[in-house]
C-alpha cells in the first residue's frame, strides 16, 4: 500500500514537472473569494498551496473581496445593506465599514495565514502606493415616459481607472506575496469599493500576468446539459451569451476574462475554490478543473 502511494505521488509530481518549469518566474494574479474564504480547512489548504507555488518559482499575486463579511458586520451594526445590480451601495459610513473588513480584518487574516505556512505575505489596499486609481462608477437609468435618462448614484463604489504596478513589482523581486484588497482612491481623494474580479482582471493586465484565476462557488461555466465548458475563446463565449448558456451572475466573470486575455493575460481560469487544491490541480495537472478561457481568433 506504502508502495503504491508512493507511485501515485511520483506520477503527480512528474505531470506537474512541465508546468512548473513553464510558469518558472511568471506571474499569477488569483482572485480570492467564496467559500474558499469561509471554510476554516479551505483557507488552511489555499495558503498551503500559494506558498507552494511560490516555493516552486512562480509568481501568486492575492486579491481578494469579502461581500459577506461587510455584510455581517453592517447586519451587526444595525445597518441595512442595500444593492443596485449586484453593486453595494455604499454611502460613508458603509464605505468606512468596507474599509475596516477589507483593508484590515480580512486582508490580514489571509496575510497571517499564508505566513503561518511559512510564506512572506504583505497586505494593501488599493491606496498604498497608489496601487489603484479609481474612478466614480456611475448607472444611466433610462425613463422611458420622458425619453431621457438620470444618473443612478450608488455612493463610494467604483471602477478601475489606472493600475500603478511599482509596489507590487517591488514586492515580487523581494519575494513577498502581495495580497491585495479592492479599495481604490480617486482624484477627488474619496475611497472606492470596486469589485474584487474586475480588480483582478486590471491587475493581472498591468502585471502581464500568465494567468487569471477567479475562485468561485461552482464548477466554472457549464452548458445546458450540467457539463463543464473549457477552452473557450472570444467568438465561443459570444455565441453561448446570445443563447443564453452564460447570464446573471457569470457575465461580468467572463467579461473579465475575456478582457484580461485580450489584453495579453495568457489565459484566464474560472475554478471552483471549494475544491480542494483548487489552483495546484487547475495549474499543474493535465487535466485541470475549470473552465480556461484564452484570446483564440476573433
Amino acid at each position: 500500500m506504502q508502495k503504491q502511494q508512493a507511485m501515485t505521488i511520483a506520477q503527480v509530481l512528474i505531470e506537474a514537472m512541465p508546468y512548473i518549469r513553464r510558469f518558472q518566474n511568471k506571474t499569477i494574479v488569483i482572485k480570492y473569494g467564496g467559500n474558499a474564504m469561509v471554510d476554516e480547512e479551505l483557507k488552511r489548504g489555499f495558503a498551503r498551496d500559494i506558498v507552494l507555488l511560490k516555493l516552486v518559482g512562480l509568481n501568486p499575486v492575492i486579491v481578494h473581496g469579502g461581500g459577506p463579511q461587510i455584510g455581517e458586520l453592517l447586519k451587526r451594526i444595525g445597518k441595512e445593506s442595500h444593492f443596485y445590480q449586484g453593486m453595494r451601495v455604499t454611502d460613508n459610513e458603509t464605505m468606512d465599514i468596507v474599509e475596516m473588513v477589507l483593508g484590515a480584518q480580512v486582508n490580514k487574516e489571509i496575510v497571517t495565514s499564508l505566513n503561518q505556512q511559512g510564506g512572506k505575505a504583505v497586505g494593501l489596499t488599493g491606496k498604498d502606493g497608489a496601487l489603484i486609481k479609481a474612478k466614480k462608477l456611475q448607472f444611466k437609468q433610462d425613463i422611458e415616459a420622458l425619453q431621457s435618462s438620470e444618473i443612478i448614484d450608488i455612493g463610494h463604489v467604483g471602477e478601475v481607472k489606472e493600475i500603478n504596478t511599482e509596489v507590487v513589482d517591488m514586492l515580487l523581486h523581494g519575494d513577498f506575496i502581495p495580497v491585495i484588497a479592492p479599495i481604490g482612491l480617486g482624484e477627488d481623494g474619496l475611497s472606492y469599493n470596486i469589485n474584487a474580479d474586475l480588480v483582478a482582471g486590471k491587475i493581472a493586465e498591468a502585471l502581464d500576468a500568465e494567468k487569471l484565476i477567479l475562485l468561485t462557488d461552482i464548477k466554472g461555466l457549464l452548458d445546458k446539459e450540467g457539463h463543464l465548458l473549457t477552452g473557450l475563446n472570444a467568438r465561443q463565449i459570444d455565441t453561448l451569451i446570445m443563447d443564453g448558456t452564460i447570464y446573471g451572475g457569470m457575465l461580468p466573470k467572463i467579461h473579465c476574462a475575456l478582457e484580461a486575455v485580450q489584453m495579453g493575460v495568457s489565459s484566464a481560469h474560472i475554478i471552483d475554490g471549494r475544491a480542494e487544491h483548487a489552483v495546484l490541480l487547475e495549474l499543474f495537472t493535465d487535466s485541470g478543473i475549470g473552465t480556461l478561457i484564452h484570446a483564440g481568433k476573433l
